[in-house]
């Protein structure tokens, strides 16, 4: 096992880009490490100094179940990357994607950390903290839009909070639906502002671009294949803010520190692929809050697993999901590390 400290991970088909570069030279600088997860379609090699490339024959030849059950072509590949960081004893983990460049104020972040925490529920537009303009998160429910924007939410002292789980905006391209883009797509710069927590009972989506993750939260990393490809991060998150209740954390929010400059996407098909999301979402949210789970670190995995067989019996997700689910868990426990305080 390479010495303790913290891993970036992220998937890609293509060579190194300008946004990988600039990581790569960003994470050293704080003797971090960087992972590339591919895929059939690539790359089988990756000339970019200090990274580590997990190619498809690489991940079906690690000593784990999950990789061999992964769809190829698919997002959720990136679930290999987190399983080998996890290996590596990473302390802490960012994920991000190939199009995502580090920009000034972005650090290394701390499992404490200081926001202004938000108790009233059951959603939250995150973005409106961080802008008056009318944008919203990918994943937000449609029918709480408008109330949302309309003015920002009332907050609370500044102060102190455990968080697991911390989600950076994004500037250029924020991480917004296929509507907003449709309708209202332009560059997009957010306000700087004190970050914000999501308390027990507070709801708002947040995906795998520019995120950071602590040990105790490391199973909720677990990214879902029964779904469209859209939909994986976001649904994802539900799961994820579920269970971090019962560690006593919540999640934040903080100002943007990266930019996007988005890949080629195809709008009318992403419109497609978030269809579920605009008709399940709200079923999730009601869904997770109905589950009884078991506070403590020793309860994650359990927790995630019941939020998941629950999620199949609702039909959200196919019987098949719980197979997956279940050799991500076996990995888990395979690689042995505990979480840590």
């Amino acid at each position: 096992m390479k010495s303790s400290c913290f891993y970036s991970v992220l998937t890609t088909i293509q060579q190194p880009t300008p946004a990988v570069h600039r990581l790569s030279k960003t994470v050293s600088q704080l003797d971090g490490h960087l992972i590339i997860v591919g895929d059939r379609k690539g790359p089988t090699e990756y000339p970019l100094k200090g990274t580590e490339l997990l190619t498809l024959d690489n991940q079906l030849e690690l000593p784990l179940t999950l990789p061999r059950l992964l769809p190829v072509n698919h997002y959720t590949r990136k679930n290999t990357g987190y399983l080998l960081a996890i290996s590596h004893g990473a302390t802490c983990l960012y994920e991000t994607d190939d199009d995502n460049f580090p920009a000034a104020g972005w650090k290394l972040r701390a499992r404490e950390t200081k926001a202004r925490v938000v108790s009233k529920g059951p959603w939250n537009n995150v973005y409106r903290n961080f802008t008056k303009e009318n944008i919203w998160p990918r994943g937000f429910p449609l029918d709480q839009i408008a109330s949302s924007t309309r003015k920002a939410p009332s907050l609370g002292r500044l102060q102190k909070v455990v968080s697991p789980i911390q989600q950076c905006l994004v500037n250029e391209s924020a991480d917004v639906d296929a509507i907003w883009r449709l309708v209202l797509d332009k560059p997009f710069q957010f306000d700087k502002g004190p970050s914000i927590a999501l308390k027990r009972g507070v709801w708002c989506p947040f995906n795998s671009q520019n995120t950071w993750w602590w040990p105790e939260a490391y199973p909720l990393l677990y990214l879902p294949s029964g779904c469209t490809f859209r939909m994986t991060d976001i649904w994802r998150s539900f799961v994820a803010q579920r269970c971090v209740w019962e560690l006593d954390g919540v999640l934040t929010f903080h100002a943007a520190d990266a930019i996007q400059h988005r890949n080629n996407h195809n709008l009318f098909r992403d419109f497609q692929d978030e269809i579920p999301g605009y008709l399940t979402n709200e079923k999730i949210r009601e869904t997770l809050e109905s589950i009884p789970l078991v506070s403590g670190a020793d309860s994650v995995g359990s927790n995630l697993r019941k939020c998941y067989e629950t999620l199949v019996e609702k039909e959200i997700f196919p019987a098949t999901e719980l197979k997956l689910v279940d050799a991500w868990l076996k990995d888990l426990k395979q690689l042995s590390p505990q979480p840590t305080q």
